[in-house]
């Protein structure tokens, strides 16, 4: 009996080699699909001003129909406009340290610090790694090979890319209700960016989703804490795939 596909989608500045921890731990029971995004990891850089929708028709094209949907950050918000525009395309659709309808003080931190990836590259990396790992006991290998990722990137195409995931959630907010595949919402309890008062807002505002947070996870929860990912992950499909 074949496994059912899951498709994971990273998140702006990264490439498909995050999901290395998660992976292992998911392909015993899924075929399991890590695509690079447009822009990313060995694909060509992509132009100022590609949009979400550009991103997302990109991604959908390559998911196989009744696929397990999951995204991370950039990738969630790909994932939802995915579930959106191709209904029944996916079996389940999982955002993983989403953002959703920033406040206004959200929307301008976001903005601060594209502004600032926008002058100094290595800054905006070494800001980013801090908020995705200060205290969470990932070890320095992985830490660098995430900073190596980042500074990897085409400089303009990670801009283009990053200005799409500080402004999307705006466009999906009005449409998310229309978004009728069964859905989780999963982050961490010490995500400052992508923060459990977001994921709670996405439960909320899609018809059929639960929420999960994970204690003590920051915004890398698949790479801090794969177990726990996996598991919310497996549970939830497996209950939807007995429901």
């Amino acid at each position: 009996m074949s496994k059912p596909t899951l498709v994971l989608l990273h998140g702006v500045g990264l490439d498909h080699t995050m999901w290395e921890p998660a992976a292992v731990l998911l392909s015993d029971r899924f075929t399991v699909l890590t695509p690079d995004l447009p822009g990313h990891g060995a694909r060509p850089p992509v132009p100022d001003g590609i949009t979400l929708a550009e991103l997302a028709d990109d991604i959908a094209a390559t998911v196989p129909a009744g696929a397990h949907l999951a995204g991370f950050s950039l990738g969630a918000l790909i994932a939802q406009h995915v579930a959106l525009h191709n209904p029944g395309r996916a079996a389940t659709l999982t955002s993983i340290s989403s953002v959703c309808r920033r406040t206004p003080g959200e929307r301008a931190a976001v903005l601060a610090r594209l502004r600032t990836a926008e002058t100094d590259v290595a800054a905006s990396a070494a800001a980013s790694l801090e908020r995705w790992y200060a205290g969470t006991g990932v070890g320095p290998d992985l830490v660098a090979r995430t900073e190596a990722t980042l500074l990897a990137n085409d400089p303009g195409s990670f801009l283009a890319c990053y200005r799409v995931f500080a402004t999307a959630d705006a466009e999906l907010a009005p449409h998310l209700a229309e978004i009728t595949t069964p859905a989780l919402a999963l982050t961490g309890a010490d995500d400052p960016g992508s923060t459990p008062a977001m994921t709670h807002r996405l439960a909320a505002a899609l018809p059929d989703c639960r929420a999960v947070v994970v204690p003590r996870a920051r915004h890398m929860l698949p790479v801090q804490c794969p177990e726990a990912f996996a598991d919310a992950l497996t549970h939830f499909i497996g209950e939807r795939a007995h429901a």
